[in-house]
């Protein structure tokens, strides 16, 4: 059969304005069937978004088709969350089209910016994860490195974020309601995934036993491919997203027996498994079907993996010298099992070797060093939900404790700390153990996490195993986190060094002399004051707030958890609005304090957080003797849309998590890349942070890791500073009246007494440096000409936080795969 794809058939005018309006034209009357006079911004959304598409579709195939040329290594990142935003403005700059197609827009009246805005956030995530996920895939694609994203295509993100009353309401985040004009179904790859059932053993004639995994529910998983374009001359990559659907057996025999609403129940029972994002595992059912989840995406992927290897025409037995797997975060660690299960149950290779290739496969990154957050699973549910994993996981765990015993004879203890089955608890399975065991590498997000990783949480796995412990530092993506997020910053920045740096981010460096400057500060101040202007606008449309472009923006914008002390920061603005009432904040500076993120739906003291913030903001905005010096905000309903909003305009970044429980953090990348102060502890990636940007441009207090750690083994008392501090006191006191809370008195009392009695992050304790870091603050931005200087310092020191380098080490260090350039893109030879 002829080719009728070539790459000289890379179309030239990818760039044209003329050849991409009529383009969208078509695509608006002939794919859409709208006539463009009463044609709706939605309409004209998803015409722009076919005709970008179509400009990435023959860069994808002949992507794909070089990969195989070449017989190179993949990378495949199995993660539960992909949080890419919104696809239409990223992809054309990456393609270097989104002049071009402005224009065309403006030819026929439509406003381009104003049909962006109506392009949902793609909710396929919740917090860091998935947005590391997302840049990772940006860099893989802009670096031409073989790589695939698998995930799950949820029908609904974990929740849209309404603040009704001072109260989170959650409601559906219907994303898919419209359809996605950048997804392409697969109906032809489904594969069959099982629950349940029962497991029947045979013995072959020499005494080896044969597992076979019979009866029970089949769902099966649809794929949906979206394609990701890199930047420039880069490569176009592919994330794969799975549906479940129900089989079309499990229906009809409903429909035989006569039971149709049965069959359509059924039918919804299957498909719910992909429904939403962390459906909520509060009860036993959401517990179940979260196992389901993580099994449903993972199975699919592995098969759809090994179905690739086998069709390039590799034998199974060469696996790990073609595909490399990593697991982010313990979501995905029931694949060491099924994948153990496919090669030795499905293809009949013998365990040793099975778990061999298994190993030299998968690589494992841990997200966080807090032991409750590491997944477990009761044995119980595993064993009759996944009957033959549970098996596996028995099987792995006996072979594995034996190595040890024999290695490290007479520690018990030891045995029972690195089981994959901790007894301790109810026997639930240790997914993080799975993945560690089962995996080449394990790498920490930070240095000071990683080190952590192997002195404290798998302090026992890195004494057995030192050599798979390394660190692979986080980074971010300076397409979407500057480029995009901030042309006017962008614009500045390639005036004065040239546009390299949006692929070498180390390029940044050049910056730093502007920083003494007088004319590039006023330019820098001018973009910032621009940023602060746009997000006044958003705020006030969003909450009713008026806030002042020219106040200092302080900013804490993060999934709400208690160790990441939103409540510390509620302390500061307490402090600052008894100080103002008192007449004693002649040094304070007019201040707008945002915060944002989503509390688990679950989360009971993250919710009641959410309620005090907003108790505290309704006093504080309302008070007269106040007015404008101090503003404080809840920003509804926080995602990448809005980050692309609030991080441009920050003047101040909050990551003030208690030592050592932060693992990373990309948010304090971004704001520190677009000229942000950080005010920190020393905790995750703010160590790094303040290596790079120097000391005398950031605000670190608190207690140090170490000092965290005496402090709770020797018995922390959080009243003594109760009793020693009178603002804290105050503070503590006027959340325990009614003063935040005059209808309902007794409503902050819990969080007060959760504070006096626990303290378990250690909020009190830092109170008092947090205080006086603030101080330093205030001092600083009365001077914006030194502030600036250390603005632009930070954005020109962040080269090291860029997300190529941190795939680059990937790459590298973990994953042994290189570069396979797709060839002629973008019209250029």
């Amino acid at each position: 059969m002829n080719d009728i794809l070539h790459e000289s058939q890379f179309t030239p005018l990818e760039n044209d304005r003329k050849a991409l309006g009529d383009s969208i034209r078509g695509r608006l009357i002939h794919s859409l069937g709208k006539d463009p006079r009463i044609a709706t911004e939605r309409d004209w959304l998803h015409a722009v978004a076919l005709a970008v598409r179509e400009r990435m579709l023959e860069r994808w195939i002949f992507t794909r088709r070089s990969y195989q040329a070449a017989s190179a290594k993949r990378v495949y990142y199995l993660s539960m969350e992909f949080l890419i935003g919104r696809s239409l403005v990223n992809a054309m700059l990456n393609l270097g089209i989104y002049d071009a197609a402005r224009e065309a827009l403006a030819e026929f009246g439509v406003d381009l910016a104003e049909i962006a805005e109506v392009e949902p956030d793609a909710a396929l995530g919740n917090g860091g994860l998935g947005r590391l996920a997302a840049c990772i895939l940006d860099s893989l694609a802009t670096q031409c490195l073989p790589g695939i994203g698998y995930g799950i295509r949820y029908e609904f993100g974990m929740f849209a974020q309404e603040i009704r009353d001072g109260v989170q309401i959650e409601h559906p985040d219907s994303w898919l309601r419209y359809g996605n004009p950048w997804e392409l179904p697969r109906p032809e790859g489904l594969h069959p995934v099982r629950f349940y059932g029962n497991l029947i053993t045979h013995y072959r004639p020499n005494g080896e036993a044969q597992h076979f995994w019979e009866d029970g529910e089949t769902v099966m998983a649809m794929p949906y491919d979206l394609p990701i374009p890199g930047y420039g001359p880069g490569n176009v990559n592919n994330l794969r997203l799975w549906a479940a659907k129900a089989t079309r057996d499990f229906e009809l025999d409903y429909f035989n027996e006569g039971d149709y609403i049965g069959a359509v129940e059924q039918k919804n029972v299957s498909e719910n498994i992909s429904r939403v994002l962390y459906p909520n595992d509060a009860s036993q059912a959401g517990r179940e079907l979260r196992l389901k989840q993580e099994y449903f995406f993972v199975s699919a992927s592995l098969q759809d993996i090994l179905s690739r290897h086998r069709e390039d025409g590799h034998p199974l037995t060469s696996l790990h010298d073609h595909a490399a797997i990593q697991l982010n975060d313990t979501h995905p660690a029931i694949a060491v099992a099924e994948l153990m299960r496919l090669l030795v149950d499905e293809n009949d290779l013998p365990w040793e070797q099975a778990w061999s290739i298994t190993v030299r496969t998968f690589a494992y990154t841990n997200h966080t060093l807090m032991p409750e957050a590491l997944e477990t699973w009761p044995v119980a549910l595993m064993a009759r939900v996944l009957p033959r994993h549970m098996q596996i996981i028995y099987d792995i765990n006996h072979r594995f404790l034996n190595d040890v015993r024999h290695r490290f004879p007479g520690e018990h203890e030891l045995l029972r700390r690195v089981s994959l089955i901790d007894e301790d608890h109810g026997r639930r399975v240790r997914m993080a153990h799975l993945a560690v065991v089962g995996s080449h590498h394990t790498n920490g997000v930070a240095a000071l996490h990683s080190e952590l990783l192997r002195n404290t949480l798998f302090s026992d796995f890195s004494r057995i195993m030192p050599e798979r412990f390394i660190n692979v530092t986080n980074g971010v993506t300076p397409r979407l986190w500057l480029h995009q997020a901030n042309p006017g910053l962008g614009d500045l920045i390639c005036r004065h060094i040239g546009e390299g740096w949006i692929r070498d981010l180390d390029q940044l460096a050049s910056f730093a002399p502007l920083a003494d400057d007088t004319d590039a500060r006023a330019e820098f101040r001018a973009v910032k004051l621009a940023n602060k202007r746009r997000l006044a606008q958003y705020v006030a449309d969003k909450t009713g707030v008026a806030v002042d472009p020219a106040a200092l923006f302080d900013v804490q914008i993060k999934r709400i958890h208690e160790y990441k002390r939103q409540l510390l920061k509620l302390l500061h603005v307490i402090t600052l609005y008894n100080r103002i009432r008192d007449g004693q904040a002649d040094d304070c500076v007019p201040r707008a304090v945002l915060f944002a993120g989503k509390a688990a739906p679950a989360y009971v003291m993250a919710k009641r957080i959410i309620r005090l913030i907003n108790d505290v903001a309704d006093v504080v905005n309302n008070d007269p003797l106040v007015g404008d010096r101090l503003k404080c905000v809840f920003v509804p309903n926080y995602g990448v849309s809005s980050a692309t909003l609030i991080i441009p305009a920050a003047d101040l970044s909050e990551q003030i998590s208690t030592a050592g429980t932060e693992a990373s953090g990309t948010g304090n990348m971004k704001l520190a890349l677009n000229g942000a102060l950080t005010i920190g502890t020393l905790d995750g990636a703010n160590v790094e942070i303040r290596d790079e940007v120097g000391e005398d441009n950031i605000f670190i207090f608190g207690l140090r890791t170490e000092e965290v750690e005496s402090l709770r083994r020797n018995g922390y008392d959080p009243q003594s500073h109760y009793r020693e501090n009178p603002e804290l006191a105050r503070c503590l006191d006027m959340i325990a009246s009614d003063f935040f809370a005059p209808d309902d008195p007794h409503r902050h009392r819990p969080i007060v007494d959760s504070l006096l009695h626990e303290d378990r992050y250690l909020l009190l304790a830092d109170y008092a440096a947090y205080i006086e870091a603030q101080g330093e603050i205030d001092r600083l931005y009365r001077s914006p000409e030194e502030w600036t200087r250390k603005a632009m310092l930070n954005t020109a020191r962040m080269g090291r936080f860029s997300i190529d380098r941190t795939v680059k080490e990937y790459a590298s260090r973990i994953w042994g795969i290189e570069p396979r350039c797709a060839g002629r893109t973008r019209g250029v030879s």
